[in-house]
């Protein structure tokens, strides 16, 4: 009969000795129950709770010191949040654990019809999406049509104020499942979608987009690294003196 390392050695040698436990069998079972119970926790766990679930007699104190010391170079360390107890990743491996969650946007009425303007009429100026749509474009709608990257800046319209012309990018062309501009819907595709009316006033087409990213003869090249919208401000009036 083999000796078990946590009883008494001359229970191998006598068979009338008495077994006794060893004296670190107790504690080394407690450290198991109290990683168990940490393990299991959905949030931080109490003292009171701790010492609930353990045997009497157990020094809590002590077995967190213990554990803690246990886990401090591992992936995960015991650690005390407001006076309870918690197993958590480990501080320096936190870039690895860290994960990117994009967010999906519901567009606005206003920032889809800029959108569709934007789309088949490119190049085009705010105002002329403006007169095609028949309202202002209210404070923001090009930005985030430029922030979620489906409308970019091409370059300035070579009118009177220079006024800065946009179109799609190929990010709009990816989501929208379309290998190129082309493949936009036409007007049979559109009322079929019921995105038409069946009675168009007469002379109504739908446009067919510049097929090119290149600027054409009407437009020229961005001044510097331009990251926004760029609108003319002009200085407000001063009465002049009496």
């Amino acid at each position: 009969m083999q000796p078990n390392s946590i009883f008494d050695e001359t229970a191998a040698e006598d068979d009338t000795a008495v077994v006794t436990l060893h004296p670190r069998a107790g504690r080394n079972q407690h450290l198991r129950i109290l990683e168990a119970i940490l393990f299991a926790a959905a949030e931080p766990v109490s003292l009171e709770k701790i010492q609930a679930s353990l045997p009497e007699g157990a020094d809590v104190q002590s077995l967190l010191a213990d554990l803690k010391a246990n886990y401090a170079n591992r992936g995960v360390n015991l650690v005390e949040v407001a006076g309870k107890w918690t197993l958590r990743t480990a501080e320096d491996l936190s870039f690895i654990l860290r994960r990117e969650q994009v967010t999906q946007r519901r567009l606005s009425k206003a920032a889809l019809e800029t959108l569709s303007i934007v789309a088949y009429h490119q190049p085009v100026t705010r105002a002329e999406i403006e007169d095609i749509r028949g309202v202002a474009i209210s404070k923001g709608t090009l930005d985030i049509l430029l922030e979620i990257g489906w409308v970019k800046m091409r370059g300035r319209r070579r009118t009177p104020g220079r006024p800065v012309t946009y179109g799609t990018t190929e990010a709009f062309l990816a989501h929208f499942g379309l290998n190129e501009l082309n493949d936009l819907p036409g007007m049979q595709e559109l009322k079929g979608a019921g995105l038409l009316d069946a009675d168009l006033p007469p002379g109504f087409d739908v446009p067919m987009p510049r097929l090119t990213g290149d600027l054409t003869a009407e437009e020229d090249p961005l001044d510097g690294d331009e990251q926004a919208p760029l609108e003319m401000h002009f200085p407000e009036p001063v009465d002049e003196p009496s």
